[in-house]
């Protein structure tokens, strides 16, 4: 019984590696590949190089040409710059004096110590008590 299970276990070991056996010679694969990326058939990365390159480049204007249009937008501010559009611009700040501040931090210092006093704000990193 035992011969059996051991002639059964040869014979499916050199079944499975003629399985696995090529015909094509590592000299063959090698010049395949080769010709293949220079070709470009390969992908390189997420995402194929060279079809990323010919957008890119599909102008048909010169570059001086360019720079000079992108000069004038920028001088007349129609380039928007950062999140926010053009026309949103933020409000003028009015000055506040010097008087005008010491008076509102005293301010906010009184009802600061009189919500410490009333228990409103807790002190440390505990939950009040």
């Amino acid at each position: 019984m035992k011969k059996l299970t051991l002639a059964a276990v040869v014979i499916a070991q050199a079944l499975a590696l003629s399985a696995f056996a090529e015909d094509t010679k590592r000299t063959e694969v090698k010049a395949e590949a080769a010709a293949a990326n220079k070709a470009g058939t390969i992908a390189k990365g997420d995402a194929d190089a060279k079809a990323a390159k010919a957008s890119d480049t599909a102008t048909t204007k010169p570059r001086a040409d360019v720079k000079t249009e992108t000069a004038a937008a920028n001088k007349a501010g129609t380039i928007e710059k950062g999140d926010a559009a053009a026309d949103a611009k933020p409000a003028a700040t009015a000055k506040v004096s010097k008087e005008e501040k010491e008076a509102a931090r005293a301010k906010r210092k009184a009802e600061t110590a009189k919500a410490v006093k009333a228990g409103e704000i807790a002190k440390g990193e505990g939950a009040p008590k």
